[in-house]
């Protein structure tokens, strides 16, 4: 009996230094359970202003929670067209996307608002109406198992050709980029007579290349980032809209953040949101709040057709610093040729 309680005894120490080695062992792997990686997938090129916009925010998500919640960026298309991550986000191979509206209209058709040309006149209208919109839209994508967190903005959408645009039925023989399964928006542009060639935007580049398409519409910024540009020497002086896009994340990843986690999640896409609507549109896109395209203003400078911001009043026939002399025969155009070096229009 003595001899069974001594060896009692003597277990205890080492049963109890097993259980406190097992316990340290398990605590990283614990801690680690702890982490939530969001793998998000966009179009935006890595490097360009919404790619380092999106890596600012993830890295405010890690430290904001003490790095439980974690952001992987796929830029570029890695990830397939904004279809392709819609369809996996619905599946579980992505948790978000910062997509464009024809990216959200595939999830709801009533993102196809901000698609239609000429609908919006000035940002301020855009800013108005997305407020009025807002609570509507989000509860319809949440309603199909998506949350949006933050709207994105590139500046405003322009037509660019392969060869100058003189006239609208000139623009209607080109055959121009529309976004692939929206049949709807095809229907549209061939009732109005134009050429519509349906394709994912990944093979924008490889369009023009071999001659498939001829035009295609997106914002100056975008145009130069992904260098389409050199095979589109020409921009089409009339803004078509503002381009609008959205950070959406599937219903089931978001609710598996802990609320507190999720608060500060948004907050950092609040900020983020308000980042890209500066540094995301050119500077000749930034006018003063309230102001509308083509509406000069008392003593504000004069505003562009095109959605730019103003410049200062000069006497008549003065040219502005660092401005080229466009030739007389060359004025009527609807586009312009672009120098083949970055062209002005295209520098943010």
């Amino acid at each position: 009996m003595r001899g069974q309680t001594r060896r009692s005894r003597s277990t205890l120490p080492l049963l109890l230094t097993l259980l406190l080695v097992t316990a340290i062992a398990a605590g990283p792997r614990a801690a680690r359970a702890q982490v939530t990686v969001v793998k998000l997938a966009t179009l935006v090129p890595e490097g360009s202003v919404w790619d380092k916009a999106l890596r600012d925010m993830g890295a405010e998500w890690s430290s904001s929670t003490q790095g439980r919640v974690s952001l992987r960026v796929y830029p570029g298309g890695v990830a397939g067209d904004e279809p392709d991550v819609v369809r996996k986000m619905r599946i579980g191979q992505l948790q978000a996307a910062a997509v464009t509206t024809a990216g959200l209209a595939s999830i709801d058709p009533s993102f196809n608002v901000f698609n239609v040309p000429m609908f919006f006149t000035s940002y301020p209208e855009l800013y108005a109406t997305l407020d009025k919109l807002e609570p509507l839209l989000k509860s319809r994508l949440e309603a199909k198992g998506f949350v949006l967190l933050s709207w994105g903005h590139g500046g405003w959408v322009y037509f660019f050709t392969k060869a100058p645009v003189a006239t609208v039925e000139g623009l209607r023989k080109s055959k121009m980029f529309t976004w692939t399964g929206d049949d709807q928006m095809v229907s549209v542009w061939k009732a109005k007579g134009f050429n519509p060639v349906p394709l994912a935007a990944t093979d924008i580049m490889t369009a023009l290349q071999t001659g498939m398409i001829e035009a295609y519409p997106t914002t100056p910024l975008l145009g130069l980032t992904l260098q389409w540009y050199r095979m589109t020497p020409n921009m089409v002086g009339m803004g078509m809209a503002p381009l609008v896009g959205g950070l959406v994340m599937s219903k089931s990843a978001w609710l598996k953040l802990p609320e507190a986690d999720r608060a500060r999640v948004q907050s950092a896409c609040d900020r983020m949101e308000k980042r890209l609507e500066i540094e995301a549109r050119p500077p000749r896109e930034r006018g003063e709040p309230g102001e509308r395209r083509g509406v000069p203003q008392r003593g504000r400078g004069v505003r562009h057709r095109d959605g730019g911001g103003s410049h200062p009043r000069r006497r008549p026939g003065a040219r502005a610093q660092g401005a080229r002399r466009v030739p007389r025969e060359g004025r009527r155009a609807l586009s312009s040729p672009l120098p083949r070096r970055t062209p002005s229009v295209l520098r943010a």
